[in-house]
């Protein structure tokens, strides 16, 4: 089985500033803001929605396929891909352009700077999904230019592609009547508990309205589990427990990874949700989004020791 995956593919530069942003910034100077922060270390990962949903689905053993671009600086995130073995063909490359990049600053306080990039990624609004030439069984609209998320969103709903509408970060960007529109169009629709009451505001619907215009909503609550809902019932996932936790980032893609690659499979929600809770799990014990491993022996052991149930994820 095929899974489309559209959304950012994007290098994070994650640099650590080893004091407080509020020393360095004068309130009543902020008009004429000229500071400099000299950071201690920094660290080049790969990241973006899409890149970060297709590389747990890849551990899982499922096919997704990544559409989305990457920049004139391509090279390092096209040979990883090519080693993991996921299929590249594609991912376009910017002529002009170099792949969109995240410039992350955190200080010790665990505030953050964050400048963005957007680059390449603003060619993905000239990629159509008709010309993938694989049977695409399932697709994840996950977060990058907001124009490209409504374009494909309506092109795998002519196409009559089942898929989820995960708007994320970028929901600010959607107006009350696109954001509307392609819910419309969505089998699934998820989002953290703080995304789902902007969804609320923005489209004037309840929970339960909502489930008048998609089938599932998944509402994720980071340490507290997640919970998905239907007409007919709601299934409360309760977390798989980490070992330690390194970094919370990429948790939610993970998630999703798992989830989507066992509803693939022909899995109820309940294990759906559990096996995007351990998927999730291991980002959470690692630095960076693409950065756990696992087999497939490793995560079934660690599912049934969390649900003291067994569960087959081979094809």
């Amino acid at each position: 089985m095929h899974i489309l995956i559209s959304g950012s593919l994007a290098y994070d530069y994650i640099m650590d500033f080893p004091d407080s942003f509020k020393n360095h910034i004068l309130p009543d100077q902020i008009h004429i803001l000229n500071v400099c922060f000299v950071v201690d270390t920094l660290e080049k990962n790969l990241g973006g929605c899409a890149g970060n949903i297709g590389y747990t689905m890849k551990l899982l053993d499922a096919d997704p396929i990544i559409f989305s671009p990457l920049g004139k600086d391509a090279i390092d995130y096209l040979e990883y891909f090519k080693k993991l073995g996921l299929n590249t063909n594609y991912i376009p490359i910017s002529k002009n352009k170099n792949t969109s990049s995240a410039h992350i600053t955190t200080d010790k306080d665990d505030n953050q700077i964050i400048a963005y990039y957007n680059g390449a990624g603003d060619e993905a609004t000239d990629m159509n999904v008709k010309d993938i030439k694989e049977k695409i069984d399932f697709a994840i609209i996950s977060p990058t230019k907001k124009e490209s998320m409504i374009k494909h969103a309506k092109e795998c709903f002519d196409l009559q592609i089942p898929f989820c509408f995960d708007p994320s970060h970028q929901l600010p960007a959607f107006t009350p009547q696109e954001l509307m529109a392609t819910i419309g169009q969505a089998k699934f629709y998820i989002a953290n508990d703080y995304e789902l009451k902007l969804t609320e505001e923005k489209t004037g619907w309840s929970k339960e309205e909502l489930l008048d215009h998609v089938e599932v909503l998944i509402t994720t609550l980071g340490e507290k589990g997640s919970v998905i809902a239907t007409k007919d019932q709601i299934f409360e996932i309760k977390p798989c427990p980490p070992d330690s936790i390194e970094d919370p980032t990429g948790a939610g893609d993970a998630y999703r990874a798992g989830f989507f690659t066992a509803y693939t499979r022909g899995l109820d929600y309940q294990t759906c949700g559990q096996v995007g809770s351990v998927a999730s799990t291991y980002a959470i014990e690692h630095y960076g989004t693409q950065n756990h491993t696992f087999t497939l022996k490793e995560f079934s052991d660690r599912y049934k020791n969390t649900y003291e149930e067994t569960i087959d994820l081979k094809m």
